[in-house]
């Protein structure tokens, strides 16, 4: 795998995860990132069985609040997606899959 720094240009995500990861080297910051993940779907699902659609106004509260938090207090890193926001957003999900399938630590 090439150590990517996030000045250099994604032109896929398959080149981009790899980037991802190694981002997420933090035991801490990746649970943290797996916590929001999870309640993010859990908020969604609330508002859906509610229908107290002003709940969905939590989902990116919880879910980047979480994740920002293992950046800036255990990675020591700026989150990708202030350079990258739609392949880190698809980056969290593969990252919370790939950690149930056991293809990365949980």
């Amino acid at each position: 795998m090439t150590t990517r720094t996030a000045e250099q240009r994604f032109h896929s995500f398959a080149e981009f995860y790899p980037y991802y990861l190694q981002e997420h080297s933090n035991p801490t910051c990746r649970r943290l990132h797996y916590v929001g993940s999870i309640l993010v779907l859990v908020v969604l699902a609330y508002a859906l069985a509610t229908q107290q659609w002003l709940w969905l106004l939590a989902m990116p509260v919880v879910g980047y609040g979480f994740a920002w938090v293992g950046h800036f207090v255990f990675e020591k890193n700026k989150p990708a997606t202030f350079k990258y926001p739609l392949y880190s957003l698809m980056g969290d999900w593969v990252m919370l899959k790939d950690a149930f399938t056991g293809r990365i630590r949980f």
